[in-house]
């Protein structure tokens, strides 16, 4: 489990990353593509071509840190939008990272009675 500190953004790369990427080629690509600094704390996911594979960026203050995340079953959800990137809470992240589409979560229904 990765401990965001509070306030850290979250940045979806919007589409699909060449997963031969590797941290360098990543923090590149929060730089140019996502006009965001790789170095300032936020974290990057960015989502294979086939929806499976999950790599994620983050500079924890001492140096890059890179985690990746297969699902054995099923997809990240993922959105495609004009701007290229979508900025997530770290609850929507951790949705996410269990494979849950995060966009609309079930609610649980809230008791209507006590006892």
């Amino acid at each position: 489990m990765i401990v965001l500190p509070s306030g850290a953004r979250v940045w979806l790369a919007c589409g699909y990353t060449d997963m031969r990427k590797g941290m360098d080629g990543l923090a590149m690509l929060a730089q140019q593509v996502l006009q965001e600094d790789p170095f300032g704390g936020a974290l990057f996911a960015f989502r294979g071509k086939r929806g499976g594979l999950i790599k994620l960026l983050w500079f924890d203050g001492q140096g890059l840190c890179l985690f990746s995340k297969r699902l054995e079953k099923g997809h990240f959800q993922w959105p495609v939008t004009e701007t290229g990137r979508v900025s997530l809470t770290p609850a929507q992240l951790s949705m996410l990272l269990e494979g849950i589409d995060w966009r609309m979560p079930a609610r649980v229904r809230r008791p209507e009675l006590a006892g």
